[in-house]
């Protein structure tokens, strides 16, 4: 190996072992039993446009491209850049990995380029590729090193898929649940699955671990120490990963910037909206904005939840309970964002003087839908605050379609001239509609 410009130059006999190797991981995925997902039929092959999927280390991307690929019938050639030997690597050496696949490969239409981003000024290595027709495909878990610079210099020659951990949905059929069957030994059994995926989660490696807290620790870590740390050169390690750790074991919360910049001692304000920022665009973090009319109020106390629930308690020192409730607000978020994002809606919270609503759904200015979610409405008083606050929805919108989602309710409300439709929250996501 050579030293040039501080860059590693990886000798092409490197190249083509390394490259080697990963194509016979990929082949290797013909033998598993891999779930197919929603967002493969968002991958259009037969664009222009270089497909980017990104989302949270983990959660599924490359296999989810490598299920769109086989069933597009393409020829492509694929390259994994989040390999350890290929670390360092700059752009000017893409055109050595294009050579090299080309003898593995032999001709293709199509690149499929894994955690491109980890290779600076890759940018102008897919813009060539682009130029001469190449079908391009590629994945990111990271927000702005992938879309930002896709934006700024394809200008539009892009199109960004979001993918998340599994959904419920996805859960079931990796275990064999029936979705459809309408009997009680059924209806028992999506029950009990939804219990194992309100505490375990949706990572899909995690469906076959025993040492869940130990895989979510190291993915934690790597996500903070190579994704964010690395990257930018964060200057206050030890405070950011607290505050990092402090953010997923108090959501979902609204983050105010002057008390996370006062709790871990940054010396300014700036520093720590920065830091939260680069939480968001790892997608450790999902945020939420305030429901309004005004601009200025959306831009501030944005919310943010776990990108799932094992990262709430399944790490080092996490010292969380159970928090039911919590754990089934971040999953209807979750849901809610996946399903959003393939519609085209936005997802806001709404908090006002008298009272506050989970979400509000919307399509452009209207908002098509008001939740609230509860794990336990038995209570008198949770009924109580949890139906005030879709009140208030209603009367803030003027939404009429109001619902609330609990762990294992169901029921018809009609008051005060209102309607409120009680669902779990398992068969609404199996039934999910606006």
């Amino acid at each position: 190996m050579k030293k040039k410009k501080g860059i590693r130059v990886i000798d092409k006999k490197v190249l083509e072992y390394v490259l080697t190797e990963q194509q016979e991981e990929l082949d290797a995925r013909s033998e598993e039993v891999l779930c197919h997902r929603k967002e493969e039929k968002l991958v259009d092959l037969k664009s222009t446009q270089a497909q980017c999927v990104i989302g949270v280390r983990r959660s599924g991307k490359s296999t989810m491209c490598y299920q769109a690929l086989q069933e597009a019938g393409l020829k492509y050639a694929y390259a994994d850049f989040d390999d350890e030997r290929l670390e360092g690597m700059g752009s000017d050496q893409l055109n050595d990995v294009l050579e090299v696949l080309y003898k593995i490969y032999g001709d293709f239409d199509c690149l499929f380029l894994d955690e491109i981003q980890n290779v600076e000024g890759w940018h102008l290595f897919v813009n060539r590729m682009l130029r001469k027709k190449m079908k391009v495909v590629i994945t990111g878990s990271n927000a702005k090193l992938l879309s930002g610079e896709l934006a700024t210099h394809l200008t539009g020659r892009n199109k960004e898929i979001a993918l998340y951990p599994f959904s419920y949905v996805e859960f079931c059929k990796m275990k064999e649940v029936d979705l459809a069957r309408k009997t009680t030994k059924a209806e028992a059994f999506r029950r009990a699955a939804f219990d194992e995926y309100l505490k375990q989660g949706g990572f899909p490696e995690l469906m076959w671990m025993e040492d869940g807290r130990s895989y979510v620790s190291t993915l934690v870590d790597n996500i903070l120490k190579r994704d964010i740390e690395q990257r930018y050169k964060i200057a206050y390690k030890a405070a950011f990963e607290k505050m990092a750790h402090h953010l997923l074991n108090v959501s979902p919360a609204i983050v105010v910037i002057k008390d996370l910049a006062e709790l871990f001692h940054f010396k300014s304000e700036h520093t720590a909206r920065n830091y939260v920022t680069y939480l968001l665009e790892a997608y450790m973090l999902i945020g939420v904005q305030k429901y309004s009319q005004k601009s200025r109020v959306r831009s501030v106390q944005e919310k943010v939840y776990a990108v799932d629930v094992a990262m709430m308690s399944e790490r080092e020192n996490a010292f969380a309970g159970e928090n039911l409730g919590h754990r089934l607000e971040t999953i209807v978020l979750v849901h809610l964002m996946r399903r959003c994002k393939m519609e085209g809606l936005d997802v806001y919270y709404l908090n006002e003087r008298y009272g506050e609503c989970d979400f509000v759904v919307c399509k452009d200015n209207k908002v098509l839908q008001a939740i609230q979610v509860s794990y336990d409405i038995s209570s008198e008083k949770t009924e109580k605050r949890e139906k005030n606050g879709l009140a208030l929805a209603s009367r803030v919108t003027g939404c009429k379609n109001l619902l609330l989602l609990t762990d294992h309710d169901y029921d018809e409300i009609d008051q005060d001239g209102l309607h409120i439709s009680v669902r779990p929250v398992y068969d609404w996501i199996i039934n999910m509609n606006f």
